[in-house]
């Protein structure tokens, strides 16, 4: 028995904005699957004595101090935005919000009010993200 329907790996393929036929959902369900049965099984080892680690060799990873420095402004960390609304970037909606449940992946239609919600505490609905006075940015 499968682990993973294929309306699941149809879902998380939208989620990742690819666009699989029916065979290469087919191979995918299958592919997640066997992924998921190895993962299984590392399930079952006794890791208790095993220490925890970051790499699977000794990795010297030096840290600097961490110093609080000049912040930009707003408008320079926004500056390179391909969209912005105020204070904040501006992104695309890829889950359904509660105003927008029919509205396509990527679509930012649906909207109640004028707000598409960057709020004063940095909070968000999805379409933004928290700018520089609001939280961490995020872009790329």
């Amino acid at each position: 028995m499968s682990r993973l329907s294929s309306e699941e790996v149809r879902e998380i393929a939208q989620l990742a904005r690819l666009s699989l036929g029916e065979h290469e959902i087919a191979r995918m369900t299958q592919d997640l699957d066997a992924i998921l049965g190895h993962v299984d099984a590392l399930k079952e080892l006794d890791t208790a004595a095993t220490e925890p680690m970051t790499h699977a060799v000794p990795f010297d990873c030096p840290l600097r101090a961490d110093v609080q420095g000049v912040a930009l402004s707003v408008d320079e960390a926004l500056l390179n935005a391909p969209r912005r609304e105020g204070s904040y970037f501006q992104v695309p909606r890829i889950l359904p919000g509660p105003s927008s449940e029919s509205a396509p992946p990527g679509s930012t239609s649906g909207s109640t009010g004028g707000s598409t919600g960057g709020t004063t505490d940095g909070t968000t609905d999805g379409r933004t993200t928290g700018g520089p006075s609001g939280g961490t940015p995020q872009g790329g």
